[in-house]
């Protein structure tokens, strides 16, 4: 299985749990690629590997079983199970302000008629089971709703009465883990404009303005500096009639995507290609002279993406990195303290220590002014959170009600909340 316990709340995950065991003592082998500690912690044997991402990972840090990993300094996972550390650390609770956002009759799809209140600069989890109506309530009608008010979509909300409090939201964020949109061979970097900039800073080399080149020769999208025999893919398609299509390396420019006149700028001894090449992490370093490029890729690194190399395609992201990277595109421009940002559980396929991170970032936008709606069944974030609002009972025909909202200490307190009982496990002392 990989990541089985995506999209599913605590109960289920409980549930799925069960459902492992009763196909392992059925006498099969159950292999599981997963995050969610208290799978790892109910597993008979772990094997994790790490000890980074990307370059930095490929190695076995730790295996034997959850108390064993938990025992093993060297086991980042371990640190967790082992409560040595933990996982997401609370800020102080923010009260509640004046301004509010409250969604009237909301009854698209499942939904039970509801009234739902979301207080604007803290940031908002939406819990419930799978199915329970949450993305019914935040994407298909406060979304749309608000970019009709906002920027003119033509895109109907879903079926509800009316959302008041809207006029102190002036700019929307929304992002999803829906495929990085743009040109077939964007990456992380031409999405974020990482690209623009590191492709302006090469024009600008003595080197560059003594053969007459602009940014525009930097690109492997347009025509110019590219390698034209690959149109700056670097690679070749070769069709194999009854066969996939197979990939050979351009044999103009030998993977290298540029052509010899474009490479033959360099900054710091580095060529256009070999920029492409190097992680996110490791382009900090190299561009460590040029503040506003640095302040990009340190925000690419603060949500935990600094595995990644610059020129890696987009659609070899996972939907988790690019939630990320959509994400750090966000950060990266200047922020409002009217500003919703809404996210569709942006701890998916996420280590712990990585969703830890990403709270940090989140804890950032509501502290800069902005406000932060996030569809989340990890506990930790929930936890973490200024309020709670709950749907359920169950999903489908059964779902739909608003069960509880407010702080998570009222959601451990209220009799009605299906995710309370799981919180109060998880809940400690706030730092």
């Amino acid at each position: 299985f990989d990541e089985p316990t995506i999209g599913l709340h605590q109960r289920d995950t409980r549930r799925l749990i069960n459902l492992l065991r009763r196909l392992r003592d059925h006498g099969n082998t159950v292999l599981v690629i997963e995050h969610d500690l208290e799978i790892i912690a109910n597993a008979d044997w772990v094997v994790e590997f790490g000890p980074g991402a990307g370059r930095h990972g490929g190695q076995i840090v730790a295996q034997g079983t959850p108390a064993q990993a938990a025992a093993d300094s060297r086991s980042l996972t371990g640190a967790y199970l082992s409560q040595r550390l933990p996982e997401m650390a609370a800020a102080a609770p923010r009260p509640a302000g004046p301004d509010w956002l409250v969604i009237r009759g909301a009854r698209q799809h499942n939904l039970k008629n509801i009234d739902v209140r979301l207080p604007l600069h803290t940031l908002t989890a939406v819990a419930g089971v799978s199915g329970s109506g949450k993305s019914s309530l935040i994407f298909d009608i406060l979304e749309p709703a608000l970019r009709r008010r906002l920027y003119h979509s033509a895109e109907l909300p879903g079926a509800h009465d009316g959302i008041d409090g809207s006029a102190a939201i002036k700019a929307l964020v929304s992002i999803d883990q829906q495929p990085l949109t743009g040109l077939p061979r964007s990456n992380a970097a031409t999405y974020t404009e990482v690209f623009s900039a590191i492709r302006t800073l090469f024009a600008a080399q003595p080197e560059a303005r003594r053969r007459g080149f602009t940014a525009r020769q930097f690109s492997f999208n347009v025509p110019g500096g590219r390698c034209e025999r690959c149109q700056g893919s670097g690679s070749l398609a070769v069709q194999m009639h009854f066969l996939p299509d197979a990939a050979i390396v351009c044999p103009a420019c030998h993977g290298r995507r540029f052509t010899a006149e474009t490479l033959a700028v360099q900054y710091r001894g580095s060529d256009i290609a070999q920029v492409l090449e190097t992680t996110i992490e490791e382009a900090h370093t190299l561009f460590a002279g040029e503040t506003a490029l640095r302040t990009k890729l340190q925000i690419l690194e603060d949500v935990g993406l600094g595995y990644l190399q610059l020129g890696q395609p987009a659609d070899t992201l996972s939907g988790g990195e690019a939630q990320r990277v959509k994400l750090a595109k966000a950060l990266a421009k200047r922020s409002s303290t009217h500003t919703l940002y809404l996210l569709d559980e942006p701890t998916t396929g996420l280590h712990a220590a990585d969703s830890a991170r990403l709270v940090r970032v989140l804890q950032r936008l509501v502290d800069g002014g902005g406000s932060v709606v996030v569809i989340e069944h990890n506990l930790e974030l929930i936890r973490c959170a200024d309020w709670v609002i709950e749907l359920g009972p169950d999903g489908g025909a059964q779902g739909g009600y608003l069960l509880a909202e407010g702080a998570p200490e009222q959601l451990i307190a209220n009799p009605n909340s299906i995710t309370g009982p799981y919180l109060a496990r998880r809940s400690g002392p706030k730092d």
